[in-house]
């Protein structure tokens, strides 16, 4: 059974406009954008549209061009044959291929073409028509909450919950293209605690900047990530909520920073370079006898002070406990070593060649 971890650090690379319509320029666009993929060293799926035209809108309005989404869908259909040689350029290029289905018969192309994820839009989080059949195929779903209600996201996350579905909920906001003050990111936050059983995302329609809404997403926990891509080609304008492949080349890269800059995951106590504690080790006052002191004595704390620098071999003000026995004379100035006294830390080896490691 395929896992949520199937989502993280997965990108999603949405041709536009289902690359209007020309299997040539698709290709050029797989071809293009899975050369970036592969110089990031990144996992990515590249998204198609698939609708079943001749049903998807009423027969009486397939003349209506006037209706912008009428139009774009005419203008951008493709034949089965067209999407799965697509699909295999997708595959053979070392992508993951994926599609978002408009309609039920969308659904079932997507399970002919064998299709290891499916995408449901933001138009779709209460169509359960769709849903349902989607549910049917047990593929893994990132649908995003563009526009959605809190019931239908909770709805939404119930159904496939309950049916041992992987889902992944991105954020989104449906504006194209998005500006700045209006992309929401604090909703990463409200999806993260609300659904901590699910892979939360991002998916962006901003156009102005490639970097800042990746790393703050990716901070504060999205793990999948979702951009439209496009090529200048043919002199088809790109629309500005598109990214082009050297915009995708920036993006990826600010992600690798973005995820070394993070660290470890905000459930675990980072691990400290060697580097770190070298530094701070400099810094931690060692002990010092204030008198001659003599063998067989219980230390007390006005037998002692605590002064920079700490030497190898040497206790420090987190090591010194009152009532310790010393094994040995210690003079006047001189540190106290961990060999000189009988301390808990003088038995665990481990920590006593900390101590002999650390310090001057």
């Amino acid at each position: 059974m395929i896992h949520r971890n199937f989502f993280e650090e997965l990108f999603v690379l949405e041709m536009a406009n289902n690359h209007w319509g020309k299997l040539e320029r698709g290709l050029k666009i797989i071809d293009d954008f899975s050369k970036i993929v592969r110089f990031n060293n990144v996992r990515a799926t590249i998204k198609l549209q698939f609708r079943d035209v001749d049903n998807f809108i009423h027969k009486d309005f397939r003349t209506r061009t006037d209706i912008r989404y009428v139009k774009k869908t005419l203008d951008t259909k493709l034949t089965k044959e067209h999407l799965a040689t697509m699909v295999e350029a997708i595959r053979k290029a070392g992508c993951i291929p994926s599609a978002t289905p408009f309609d039920e018969a969308s659904v079932d192309l997507c399970v002919e073409l064998d299709l290891p994820l499916i995408k449901l839009a933001s138009s779709d989080v209460n169509d359960w028509f769709l849903i349902e059949r989607i549910a049917k195929t047990k593929k893994p779903v990132i649908a995003s909450s563009g526009g959605s209600s809190l019931k239908d996201t909770d709805d939404l996350v119930t159904f496939f919950s309950n049916r041992n579905i992987p889902l992944a909920l991105n954020h989104c906001v449906s504006l194209y293209p998005t500006e700045q003050q209006d992309l929401e990111l604090n909703q990463v936050d409200f999806l993260k605690n609300r659904y901590p059983n699910n892979t939360i995302g991002l998916s962006t329609h901003e156009y102005q900047d490639w970097e800042t809404s990746l790393a703050i997403a990716y901070a504060k926990g999205a793990r999948t990530f979702e951009r439209h891509i496009d090529i200048e080609e043919d002199g088809i304008p790109v629309s500005p909520y598109c990214s082009l492949p050297h915009n995708i080349d920036v993006w990826f890269k600010t992600f690798r920073k973005v995820k070394k800059m993070c660290g470890n995951p905000g459930t675990m106590k980072r691990r400290c370079p060697p580097e770190e504690v070298k530094y701070l080790d400099a810094l931690i006052r060692g002990v010092y006898a204030k008198r001659d002191l003599k063998q067989g004595q219980a230390l007390r704390d006005d037998d002692v002070y605590l002064a920079v620098p700490l030497q190898k071999g040497q206790i420090s003000c987190r090591e010194i406990m009152n009532g310790l026995p010393l094994l040995a004379d210690v003079k006047k100035d001189a540190p106290l070593m961990i060999d000189q006294l009988d301390s808990p830390y003088a038995y665990d080896e481990e920590l006593k060649q900390a101590i002999y490691q650390r310090g001057i």
